[in-house]
């Protein structure tokens, strides 16, 4: 059965889609709704209206025609130059967090000297934060991700970096605007013009969006990604012979987004189901990328099969607009992490290993390693 029927917390009938196939059909229809206040919350209790309308200019939650406006004026700046640029400084960046790593001698945590600060400086590379001020926007992205430990998740520190970095981005326009540097920000208020120039409000709002959608995922990538190497030393002798194939695999088999949900706008028939106007469907990307109508043997991490068309980073309007950015980040962390430290292997038994509480983004609070 294409769609299967799901209870919602909220007690609200509506459904799950969990094959490839199905999954693709229901991100690439514009009769669903990505739209947070319009859908019932298949995390928690939550029924439409409960959820405030996301703020202009946070195009992750927005649908057409707003999304359009939002997206269309940020596809044209992730060009080719701009990721071989992003890649140079990525290729330094990760020389220099793996020599901190080392300078804290065997074991380390590689979750906290590695897999969150190389991403977050590669947002700050994006974004063009002014190098005096990367280690407060880190702290304070860490926080609204959860990324900085079980305490960083708590509400009220999480409100008040959402505060701080919302007001941060504001200042970035004003300032990008004053005195444009080579950056997506800059590029995007510079570039403005036309019948429906965007406030400064909503450029703030779409900074923060690049930040949320590129940050969390790719550090808990970076995280899971070496715990599934570290389990068969085979893994990282195919990793460092195909790193683009490998990374593939990885986004297939771990799926750092497992999950996500649409409501219909209106009735939608899938395959003979009737999804009726009101519904929400809780769309599984990780159970389609484990789908075995479209991969042989999906429970099997096979770095060597490449993974084609798999759904780690959505499908539709609305697959991750940084795509190539996280590729990029993969295909050279890895690789230079297990070439500089080539018997890296855990310092815990992995059941000691502390994963985040989250239903959302799953990841890893620390991850001790050693290599000597």
């Amino acid at each position: 059965m294409p769609l299967s029927p799901m209870t919602y917390p909220d007690g609200h009938v509506g459904w799950r889609a969990h094959d490839h196939a199905t999954v693709r059909a229901v991100l690439a229809d514009g009769r669903f709704s990505i739209r947070p206040d319009l859908m019932h919350n298949p995390f928690g209790p939550g029924s439409p209206g409960d959820a405030p309308p996301s703020p202009p200019g946070a195009f992750t939650d927005h649908d057409p025609p707003d999304h359009t406006r939002y997206r269309s004026r940020l596809t044209g700046q992730f060009t080719v130059r701009r990721m071989r640029l992003l890649g140079e400084r990525l290729e330094v960046i990760t020389a220099e967090h793996l020599d901190v790593l080392a300078a804290q001698g065997s074991p380390a945590d590689l979750v906290e000297h590695f897999a969150v600060p190389v991403p977050g400086l590669m947002i700050c590379e994006l974004l063009g934060v002014p190098y005096e001020r990367r280690t407060e926007f880190q702290q304070d992205a860490m926080l609204l991700t959860g990324a900085g430990g079980a305490e960083a998740g708590e509400a009220e520190a999480m409100f008040a970096a959402f505060g701080r970095l919302q007001e941060f981005m504001l200042e970035m326009v004003a300032a990008k605007r004053a005195e444009p540097t080579d950056d997506v920000l800059s590029d995007l208020v510079n570039s403005e013009a036309g019948e429906s120039p965007l406030t400064d409000d909503e450029m703030a709002a779409m900074g923060m969006a690049l930040l949320g959608g590129g940050l969390d995922t790719t550090t808990n990538m970076l995280s899971l990604g070496t715990l599934e190497l570290l389990r068969e030393p085979a893994r990282v002798d195919a990793m460092l012979a195909d790193p683009g194939a490998a990374v593939e695999e990885l986004l297939r088999y771990i799926s750092w987004t497992p999950a996500t949900a649409r409501t219909a706008l209106e009735d939608v028939e899938i395959d003979g189901v009737i999804v009726r106007a009101g519904d929400t469907v809780f769309v599984e990307l990780g159970s389609a990328n484990r789908d075995p109508a479209r991969y042989a043997d999906p429970d099997v991490l096979d770095l060597a099969r490449g993974a084609i068309g798999h759904l780690a980073f959505g499908h539709g309007i609305h697959q991750c607009i940084g795509q190539h950015l996280a590729r990029i980040e993969l295909k050279i962390a890895f690789p230079r992490l297990f070439t500089r430290f080539p018997k890296l292997r855990l310092a815990v038994p992995e059941d000691e290993l502390p994963h985040r509480p989250s239903v959302v983004i799953g990841g890893l609070e620390r991850m001790p390693v050693a290599w000597d």
